[in-house]
């Protein structure tokens, strides 16, 4: 019987497969493994077996290492297959064979199977080094014999998801160091820190921020290449015809540059194997909308990975999330420069108020003195009488007013002139109290002063105490037309509390909050009268407030309302300087007289108020509850283990309330509102997205973060979720790092979204004050005017009812008081041009007018009372010059160059010169007086400035901003040529077409 022939390739290895056929048509026969024919049966089952598998295999044998592997395998060594087929392992995988020619030895030789999970290796599959990760699997192949006779590895490529992961990270890390930023120079540089943490995948960066003029890019931040080097420069001129700044040009117009070849250039050693850095991308950094690109971001590449989509993508991220850090820092300092704009300007506005009482004080001194001395010394008719008391009365309103903002202005400043001294707190409240009885009981009303004996004398100052006590009563009788007024007095073990009951209109509730605040009103509320400025109340609570204690309010519509005052009893509470201190400034206690006077005209018949219901005003902003100790993070999720898992991870750092799907989240977060919802999507009753969609609908839980978990990985899930409204989007499974990096990033986010709004609601509270205080002014003019043209009137009749021989003991006296009405009426006009000029408002009314004319009137009006001064004027003049002016306007302006001449001259002579010159009109004003400094010549057109001392020479600082925003508005310019000493030359230009008519 012939002995059976073993079977050939063609029989064993029957698969369709490239592998298969290759393995049945390669020539064994040369190769150290022999004929197929010779091949043990074990050699033969293990072939056969790694050619049907379609996991990448390979398997080695004999001495010689002979290879054998699948078609699964054939990628792992890319352009090595096919000519690997049968050789020696060691040559094919010679770049790789350091890390694994110990693994594959130590199967071989001992017999003990290996694990190695991501394992890097060197390959050189793609016509490049490369960096590449494996999970390996080594394990011996034994023989028929049982003896050793190769080696058999299974492995799986995870090159992807090991760089994804590294990726993830350093965008992390990003966002963890741009979180804290607040300004663009903190925030480069931690944006460089991050990427330099991460050289595997940047192994440089330079960030390069765009100038305002756009024509230059400055290097903001360098990470792994020294700045000032051949391709990193300190600055970058973008000209078109620069070579270094074409791909810059190109990056800025949205295209994404990638420069290669750069090795010579570079100089820099990069990737895990310390190859030389040669290429570069370069990305816009876009700016916020359709504004123009912040700048540009280079990052190197890494010499051992493709630069394929997935790179592409990462770096497209990376550019973005640096973008986004970069908007958020400018942001903020954009936001906190405007708050500190305003700022100033709200400074710059006490101080105007502080001058402008000054200013005031003097005439009303002037026009109130020789009034009391008219009816002091008389003899005057009854009707001169009354109309004299009229005025006076009026005075004494204007004095009042004016001293509350003298009042304001040095308690803003903190100059108040307080001095604290033991006081019989009870008598002199009686006291203070006694004198409205009258005027209280005239109006129908009952009045209770219950002010008994105190244990002890209290620490007040007694002209502050006299302000809160009248301006409460005041205020008390303004809105209380039946019933009464009571005052009480009552000590405690620590204070002493001063109510002032009234049975008024009282308050609504959303107005209580507000009651306080200077400039503030109630709208539509029902009183006697409804003058009024809205700063009695603040100035009381400032008054209190110096003494240590505090106001408050207690009111119901229609039923009335308790304003109690606390004062602290006992000295310790104030400043030890103050107590029993001198007073350093006028005193700016009005008595009772004016309150009194004032209330008297309330009752009067004819001043009786319409019936007005109090309508509730807009409901107050209320604040933004206090922060926890630890953010509080709900978890939804119907996944028990799942629930207990992020609790575990989370609770370390936060507060957290687990429930087990979105109904009980909903009910969880109205109940109380967390600072993050961590969600599952899909769970029972109510779904993630429903909680999503149901916690973007309720205000409350609006800007609530909601960071989503699911099972359903890839980017249309994340899409879905993101569109949806989530701020996040986390794919299970994810680490315990990650869960809670995002977790943290996202409060952050949160934390400064809040402080965004915060700082915008800062910004709007001051535009409001700022607001306020130009309505103020406003309303402050046309309260002074009125009693200042009463004033007038009366004045007026007074000298025409006189006698001869009365009105001769008067005349000094009536014209002394005729010239301080003017100056006031002056001022008033200085006052309502600020309000119209800052708030916009000034209108020119055009006509055709000579400037030589005007100039020539304002000239002979000053000429008069200059002249009185010994100071000569002249005016050189030629022909007519006409343009569309306003007249009036432009009155005002030589008005006031001609008075700041005569104030300043020194008594010299004013020369005023009107000239024509191409097409513009000159007016030029020159005096030889004091002069102005060249560091005074830049500031003094601005409101409130002034080149020489308030108290030396009198002034706002408006006259010379008025005047330029006048000039300005007909399309002229004012300037000044002044030395000290040398006097002034104003000039005035304006064009002789002038402006259409509006």
């Amino acid at each position: 019987m012939s002995q059976a022939v073993p079977p050939g390739p063609e029989v064993l290895f029957t698969g369709s497969s490239q592998m298969h056929a290759l393995v049945r048509a390669h020539d064994w026969a040369s190769t150290p493994v022999g004929p197929v024919a010779s091949w043990p049966t074990s050699l033969k089952v293990l072939v056969k077996t790694l050619l049907g598998s379609r996991y990448p295999m390979i398997l080695t044998w004999g001495p010689e290492l002979s290879q054998f592997y699948n078609d699964a395998y054939s990628a792992v060594i890319g352009d090595k297959h096919p000519g690997a087929l049968g050789t020696d392992i060691r040559g094919t995988l010679a770049e790789a064979w350091d890390a694994l020619g110990p693994l594959v030895m130590e199967a071989m030789t001992t017999g003990v199977a290996s694990w190695v999970p991501a394992l890097m290796l060197l390959l050189e599959r793609s016509g490049y080094r490369e960096e590449s990760y494996f999970d390996v699997s080594h394990a011996p192949a034994f023989d028929d014999a049982g003896a050793i006779g190769g080696m058999l590895a299974v492995c799986a490529e995870v090159t992807q998801q090991v760089l994804s992961s590294r990726r993830m990270r350093l965008l992390r890390d990003l966002s963890a160091r741009a979180s804290d930023t607040r300004s663009v120079a903190k925030t480069c540089a931690d944006l460089m820190s991050a990427m330099a943490g991460h050289p595997l995948d940047v192994p440089f960066a330079l960030l390069y921020l765009r100038s305002a003029d756009g024509r230059s890019l400055t290097l903001s931040g360098a990470a792994g290449l020294e700045r000032g080097g051949p391709l990193s420069p300190e600055t970058l001129a973008l000209e078109p015809d620069a070579p270094e700044a074409a791909s810059f040009l190109r990056a800025l117009a949205g295209e994404r540059v990638r420069r290669d070849g750069l090795e010579s250039r570079l100089s820099l050693k990069g990737g895990p194997f310390g190859d030389a850095v040669g290429s570069l991308l370069l990305q816009s950094l876009a700016g916020a909308g359709t504004a123009a690109p912040l700048g540009v971001l280079v990052t190197g590449l890494s010499p051992n990975r493709a630069f394929d989509e997935g790179h592409a993508s990462f770096c497209e991220l990376m550019a973005s999330q640096v973008a986004v850090a970069l908007r958020n820092a400018r942001a903020y300092e954009e936001e906190r420069r405007r708050s500190e704009q305003l700022a100033e300007l709200d400074r710059a506005k006490t101080a105007f108020f502080h001058n402008i009482s000054h200013e005031f004080r003097t005439p009303l001194t002037l026009m109130l003195g020789p009034l009391e001395d008219v009816l002091a010394r008389g003899p005057v008719t009854e009707a001169a009488r009354q109309d004299l008391e009229v005025v006076h009365r009026n005075a004494g309103r204007l004095l009042r007013l004016v001293n509350t903002l003298l009042d304001f202005s040095r308690l803003e400043a903190g100059r108040i002139d307080s001095c604290f001294e033991p006081t019989d707190l009870a008598a002199l409240t009686q006291d203070l109290a006694s004198h409205f009885r009258s005027a209280v009981e005239r109006t129908g009303l009952a009045f209770v002063v219950d002010c008994p004996p105190l244990p002890e004398p209290v620490y007040v100052d007694r002209q502050m105490w006299e302000k809160v006590v009248f301006n409460l009563l005041s205020n008390a009788l303004k809105f209380t037309f039946t019933g009464s007024l009571t005052v009480r007095l009552t000590a405690t073990d620590d204070a002493v509390l001063l109510r002032v009951t009234d049975t008024g209109t009282g308050i609504p509730a959303q107005e209580l909050p507000h009651l306080f605040e200077r400039f503030h009103r109630v709208h539509n509320a029902r009183g006697r009268t409804h003058e009024g400025t809205g700063i009695g109340l603040a100035l009381v609570s400032e008054l209190v407030a110096q003494h240590g204690g505090d106001v408050r309010v207690d009111s119901v519509v229609d039923e009335g309302s308790t304003f109690t005052v606390r004062i602290p009893r006992g000295s310790v509470h104030l400043p030890a300087e103050r107590i029993l201190a001198p007073r350093e400034h006028a005193s700016t206690a009005t008595g009772a007289r004016p309150y009194l006077q004032e209330s008297e005209r309330w009752s009067d018949p004819e001043a009786a108020p319409a019936s007005v219901l109090p309508s509730p005003g807009a409901q107050g902003l209320s604040g933004p509850p206090p922060e926890a100790q630890r953010p509080r993070v709900l978890v939804a999720d119907d996944n028990a283990d799942m629930r207990e898992y992020a609790q575990r991870v989370l609770s370390p750092s936060f507060d957290v309330t687990l429930v087990a799907d979105g109904q009980a989240a909903l009910e969880a977060a109205h109940a109380s509102v967390p600072d993050l919802v961590l969600t599952d999507v899909m769970m029972p009753r109510l779904g993630g997205f429903g909680l999503l969609r149901a916690l973007r609908e309720v205000p409350a839980t609006r800007a609530v973060p909601v960071v989503m978990l699911s099972a359903r990985a890839g980017e249309e899930a994340a899409v879905e979720g993101l569109e949806a409204g989530a701020d996040d989007y986390l794919v299970k499974p994810f680490s315990a790092r990650e869960l809670v990096a995002r977790v943290r990033s996202m409060l952050e986010l949160a934390r400064m979204r809040r402080e965004a709004v915060r700082q915008e609601l800062l910004a709007a509270s001051l535009r409001e004050s700022l607001q306020a205080r130009d309505d103020f002014l406003a309303v402050a003019s046309h309260e002074l005017k009125t009693p200042l043209a009463a004033f007038r009137l009366h004045l007026e009749r007074l000298e025409r009812s006189l006698g001869e021989e009365a009105l001769g003991r008067a005349r000094s006296p009536l014209e002394s008081a005729g010239r301080q009405v003017q100056r006031l009426h002056a001022l008033m006009e200085t006052l309502l041009d600020v309000s119209q000029l800052t708030t916009g408002r000034l209108a020119l009314d055009l006509i055709d007018v000579d400037l030589t004319s005007v100039v020539g009137d304002a000239v002979a009006r000053l000429r008069d009372e200059v002249e009185r001064l010994g100071v000569t004027v002249t005016l050189e003049a030629g022909t007519p010059l006409v343009g569309r002016y306003d007249r009036l306007r432009i009155e005002q302006v030589m008005t006031n160059l001609l008075s700041n001449a005569a104030r300043y001259g020194q008594g010299r002579p004013i020369a005023v010169r009107v000239a024509s010159e191409d097409g513009t009109a000159r007016v030029i004003v020159r005096d030889e007086g004091i002069g102005i400094s060249p560091e005074d010549r830049a500031r003094i057109f601005e409101r409130f400035e002034r080149a020489v001392p308030a108290r030396n020479y009198g002034g706002l600082g408006l006259g010379l901003w008025i005047a330029r925003q006048v000039v300005e508005a007909h399309g002229g310019r004012i300037s000044v040529d002044s030395a000290p000493g040398a006097g002034s030359t104003f000039m005035v230009e304006l064009p002789l077409r002038g402006l259409p008519a509006a």
